[in-house]
C-alpha cells in the first residue's frame, strides 16, 4: 500500500511538471546561451590591411651561444570595421508600363567590428606560442599580445622562423629573425698555466674535469650538441693558436676516420696520454645523445684524408 501512494505521488509530480504553462517552458529554454561558432569563410585569404595594427611583423635579436632560448612578443590593436546594411524597397514608376518593383542594400554606416584569432602555427616545433585560448576574440578596438619563445639548443648561426596567425578576417605570417653569436674566443692561458694543465693531466688525464681547469672544459655543456658543443669543450684545446704539440690537429689526421671512429675516441679518451674521457659513464660531462651529435659533426668538419684499409 505504502509503494502504491509513492508511485501516485511521483506520477502527480510528473504530470505537474508537463502541464506547466508555455511561457514558463519557453523562459526556460532562452536562459541558454547561445553556442558561439567561429566564422571560417575568410581564414584561407590573406589578411588584409586595416583589420590588426601590429607593432611590428617582423622581429630580430641576437643572441649568445650560451644562450638556450629567446622570447618574442608580438603586439597589436583591433582595427578592423565593418558596413551596416539594410534592405530598402524600390519601386519605379514608368507612365505606361507596370510598376517594377526591387530591394537593394543601403550602407548605413561603417562601424568597428569584432575580429576572432582562430589559430597560431609556429613553423616549427622549436618555436611554442604563448596566447589565450582560441578561437580569441578581439573586441573593437582591443589590444592582443602573441608571445613566442625558440629553443636554440644544438643551433648555431642566423635562423629565421615564421609563425602563422589565422583570424576570420584572413591570415598573415609573423617572422622572427635569430642571429646565435659566435662565442667570445678562449682566453689565452701563460706558459706557466699550460705547463701546470699538462703535468696535470699526464698524472690523471680526467684532471680537466676537475678543480680549475673545470671552469672551461665543463662550462656550460648542458643543453649543447654539435658545433656548440665542440666549441664550448672541445675547442679550448684543438683549436688554441698556441695547441700544445701532444694535441692533435683534427683537420690533419692521418689515420682513416668515420663517425664510429670519433665515436670511440670521445667516449674512452686514451689511456697513457692526454685524452679524456668524456663519456659521464667514465667521469666524464656528455652524455650518449651529446656524444653521439659530437661524432657527427667532427665526421662532417673533417673529413677522412686517408682510404680505408682494403678489405682482403
Amino acid at each position: 500500500m505504502k509503494l502504491l501512494r509513492t508511485f501516485f505521488a511521483v506520477a502527480g509530480l510528473l504530470f505537474a511538471a508537463g502541464n506547466l504553462p508555455v511561457a514558463a517552458q519557453t523562459n526556460a529554454a532562452a536562459a541558454t546561451a547561445p553556442v558561439y561558432v567561429p566564422d571560417y569563410t575568410h581564414a584561407g585569404e590573406p589578411l588584409p590591411d586595416g583589420v590588426l595594427a601590429w607593432d611590428e611583423l617582423t622581429k630580430a635579436v641576437d643572441a649568445t651561444n650560451e644562450q638556450t632560448s629567446v622570447r618574442f612578443i608580438f603586439s597589436f590593436t583591433n582595427v578592423a570595421t565593418a558596413a551596416s546594411t539594410s534592405l530598402a524597397t524600390n519601386v519605379v514608376n514608368i507612365p505606361g508600363l507596370p510598376a517594377s518593383t526591387n530591394v537593394v542594400t543601403v550602407t548605413n554606416s561603417i562601424l568597428p567590428a569584432m575580429v576572432t584569432v582562430l589559430s597560431v602555427h609556429p613553423s616549427c616545433g622549436c618555436t611554442t606560442a604563448e596566447l589565450p585560448p582560441v578561437p580569441w576574440q578581439i573586441p573593437p578596438g582591443g589590444n592582443g599580445q602573441i608571445k613566442l619563445t625558440v629553443n636554440l639548443q644544438g643551433k648555431a648561426g642566423t635562423l629565421f622562423k615564421t609563425v602563422n596567425v589565422t583570424t576570420d578576417h584572413g591570415r598573415k605570417d609573423l617572422i622572427l629573425r635569430i642571429n646565435i653569436l659566435p662565442p667570445p674566443p678562449m682566453p689565452e692561458m701563460t706558459e706557466a698555466q699550460r705547463n701546470a694543465g699538462i703535468m696535470a693531466a699526464k698524472a690523471d688525464r680526467q684532471a680537466v674535469f676537475k678543480g680549475d681547469c673545470a671552469s672551461c672544459h665543463l662550462k656550460k655543456t648542458e643543453g649543447k650538441y654539435g658545433q656548440q658543443l665542440f666549441d664550448a669543450l672541445c675547442a679550448i684545446c684543438h683549436e688554441a693558436s698556441s695547441r700544445a704539440t701532444m694535441v692533435p690537429d683534427l683537420h690533419n689526421l692521418q689515420v682513416p676516420t668515420n663517425e664510429e671512429f670519433w665515436r670511440t675516441w670521445i667516449t674512452a679518451g686514451k689511456a697513457g696520454s692526454l685524452m679524456p674521457a668524456f663519456a659521464s659513464s667514465q667521469g666524464g660531462p656528455l652524455n650518449d645523445l651529446q656524444i653521439a651529435s659530437l661524432a657527427a659533426y667532427l665526421n662532417a668538419i673533417n673529413p677522412s684524408h686517408v682510404p680505408p684499409p682494403a678489405v682482403k
